[in-house]
Parts: C-alpha cells; sequence; structure tokens
C-alpha cells in the first residue's frame, strides 16, 4: 500500500533523479548557511566559574536535492547543532566536493573531530566527502546518512562512527549502505519502512533523532570509539509500535547456563526485538552456555561506563 506521503514525494522524483550523477556548479550559483554565531559570549565574571565548555567539534551538514524546501531538517539540525555551541554548517550536496577541500584546509590548520550528516543526495555526499578525506589520512568521527539515495557507497574505513536512518521502501531515498570489508568502527542500520508516519520528505525533521544525535555528538571527545571491546555491526528493521532508539553497535556477550534472549534482553536493558532480530532462535529456549549472543549498547564517556557499569554476570 502506497503510503499516504509517497505520492507527493512521487511528484518531484524525477528531478531528484537528475541530480543523482551531480558535477560541479559554480560555487557562486550554490547557497551556504554558516550556522556558527557570529557574536561571542562575554568572558565570566572573575569570582564565577566559566561554563562547561562543548567539545571541539566541525560538524558539516548537507541537503538532498531541492533541499530548500525538502531538507529542511539538515537546517533545523545545524540551528540546534549551533545553539549548544558547536561549529556547524549547512549546505547543498552539489557543493560536496568544495566544502571537503575546505574541510581538509580547516583540518590541516587545527585538527579537530568531524561530523558528516546528510539527508537523501545530502547522505550520499557524507560518504564521498568521507572517502575524500580517506585519501587525505583524515579521520571522520561520526557521519549520520538519513535516508540517503540508493547510489551511496559502501562506508570508508577511517569512519569511526557511522548510522544509517532510512526507509527501505523509499523511491527517493532507501539507500542500504553497508560497511566496507575491513571495517572496525561502531557500524548501526536502522529501517523504518514499518513507520507509516516516516516519509522520505520528514524523516530528516523527526525530533526524536535530532536529540540523540545531539546527545552523541556532546559526549563524542569524552566517548572513545575503540574502546568497549569488539564492536559488532548492527541491522535493525524498527518494528512499527518502538521506539526509534539509535544504539551505536553490537557487542558480543556470552550466554550463560539457564539463560534465554528474553533474559538477556532483560538483563541489559533493551527490548527483546532488538535480541531476537540479531539472533537466532525463539526468545524463551534456552541458550547453549557459552553460545555468543549480540547485544546493542550505547558508547558512553568512560566516566559513566565507571560509575554505571552493570553488575557482573
Amino acid at each position: 500500500m502506497i503510503k499516504p506521503t509517497q505520492a507527493a514525494t512521487l511528484v518531484i522524483g524525477a528531478m531528484l533523479f537528475v541530480c543523482v550523477c551531480y558535477g560541479r556548479p559554480d560555487p557562486a550559483e550554490a547557497g551556504s548557511i554558516t550556522a556558527a554565531s557570529e557574536q561571542s559570549s562575554p568572558p565570566p565574571a572573575a569570582d564565577q566559574p566559566a561554563a562547561t565548555q562543548p567539545p571541539r567539534v566541525r560538524a558539516y551538514l548537507f541537503r538532498g536535492a531541492l533541499g530548500p524546501f525538502f531538507s529542511r531538517g539538515m537546517d533545523r539540525l545545524t540551528e540546534k547543532l549551533d545553539h549548544a555551541g558547536f561549529t556547524a554548517s549547512v549546505d547543498e550536496f552539489t557543493i560536496c566536493r568544495l566544502i571537503a577541500s575546505k574541510a581538509i584546509r580547516e583540518y590541516r590548520e587545527d585538527p579537530e573531530p568531524i561530523i558528516l550528516i546528510g539527508h537523501s543526495m545530502g547522505g550520499y555526499c557524507t560518504i564521498k566527502f568521507a572517502e575524500i578525506l580517506q585519501a587525505e589520512n583524515i579521520p571522520v568521527s561520526l557521519v549520520v546518512a538519513i535516508d540517503p539515495a540508493h547510489v551511496t557507497p559502501s562506508v570508508p574505513l577511517n569512519v569511526e562512527r557511522f548510522f544509517n536512518i532510512f526507509l527501505s521502501d523509499s523511491v527517493l531515498g532507501g539507500g542500504d549502505v553497508k560497511p566496507s570489508p575491513g571495517y572496525r568502527g561502531h557500524y548501526a542500520s536502522y529501517d523504518l519502512s514499518k513507520h507509516d508516519e516516516v516519509s522520505h520528505i520528514n524523516i530528516e525533521k523527526m525530533e526524536q533523532v535530532h536529540a540523540q544525535l545531539l546527545t552523541k555528538i556532546a559526549q563524542l571527545a569524552a566517548t572513545p570509539a575503540k574502546g568497549g571491546g569488539e564492536a559488532v555491526p548492527l541491522r535493525y528493521v524498527v518494528p512499527a509500535d518502538a521506539e526509534i532508539e539509535l544504539w551505536d553497535s553490537g557487542m558480543p556477550v556470552i550466554a550463560r547456563r539457564g539463560d534465554t534472549l528474553q533474559t538477556i534482553a532483560a538483563f541489559y536493558r533493551v527490548p527483546l526485538w532488538s535480541i531476537t532480530q540479531m539472533n537466532k532462535g525463539p526468545d524463551s529456549t534456552p541458550l547453549v552456555p557459552g553460545e555468543r549472543i549480540i547485544v546493542p549498547r550505547h558508547l558512553a564517556p568512560l566516566a559513566e561506563v565507571s560509575a554505571h557499569a552493570p553488575p557482573g554476570r
């Protein structure tokens, strides 16, 4: 059954298709909105403690085709990042390579963690952007592709964390982006096709996703990407009645005598569906002691890990 919102999106499908094989337009014709604040706050008074500063990062966001009309969620997210004190900008995907060249110069002058977020063809741009940085031996701390185009390539090896939030039945997006062979970063893919309220033209505007991304970015500097043991890729089809929760990756745990998928889900405080989709077998059948089970996890700052570690199993 066609979703109510899909009729509107099909109207612009032909125009979006033309944009897939984009070239290098005149930068003077491409709009760019820099969300960094032009005015700095006055320094705190000498007898008052300075406010906690947000981590130093550079976030580059990209709209899709006809972005000023259909990717406004990228502008909203950029404004939220700016309000939180981060350096962030939003641009059209058509100047992806131009912005990547600028990012290389900025990183050489002052290395800071790089974040790439894009919707539709902007999601495609984030991967091409990361590939350009990989050729310069520059790491990317976080990439978020939001219903990227079908032509989007695999996640390159220089990306430390990757989220794909997409609709597998989307005509205008639907890019099921997979990690490149040998990828060792944190990877999580979320197919929201069961959520009828989500479409290609509103998926990048979801407040619950924005809030989670802001939290992850705020914790980025204190959350080592290479900590926490093995990172297992997660691939989920989020049930229609389930909350959209962005786990960073999976971690392997070893089943003990008497364990079932149900007891493991309860112990790690995750929904049962997140366990059953990643592990074979009935949820109530006893597991074989020593069996490897994949559990979703959030990366957390080191201080939180030590303070809130679950009791030993």
